[in-house]
């Protein structure tokens, strides 16, 4: 497991305003998401870990191209907390019946409410 993108909460890390912030990763603010507390890269995410059992970690993400490390695994950290994927252990996750539910179009991501 790469150290770089461990579950470390964002605000100890000094890049961590860039690494929260969508526009850093090249995301668009404006594009569209499924529910208000979603950003444009999780349906990505979601579906990289649908579509390639290898998947596991925020630097497999990063791998892909699709965001950084770090934004990935505050991403990752956010998805677990509406329960759309799961933490295996620090740093490693899995996809949730609820996240495959979400990308089967059978669950609307805003009626979730996190887990505290």
């Amino acid at each position: 497991m790469d150290d770089s993108t461990n579950d470390a909460d964002p605000e100890s890390d000094p890049d961590s305003e860039r690494d929260a912030d969508p526009d850093a990763d090249g995301e668009l603010k404006d594009e569209e998401t499924d529910a208000e507390w979603m950003h444009p890269v999780d349906r990505p995410i979601l579906e990289l870990f649908h579509s390639d059992e290898d998947v596991f970690e925020p630097s497999d993400i990063e791998a892909e191209g699709l965001c950084r490390g770090n934004y990935a695994a505050f991403r990752c950290r956010e998805l677990t907390k509406y329960g759309l994927l799961e933490k295996l252990i620090p740093g490693v996750y899995e996809l949730a019946d609820a996240g495959e539910q979400y990308l089967a179009d059978e669950l609307d991501p805003s009626e979730l409410e996190p887990e505290e």
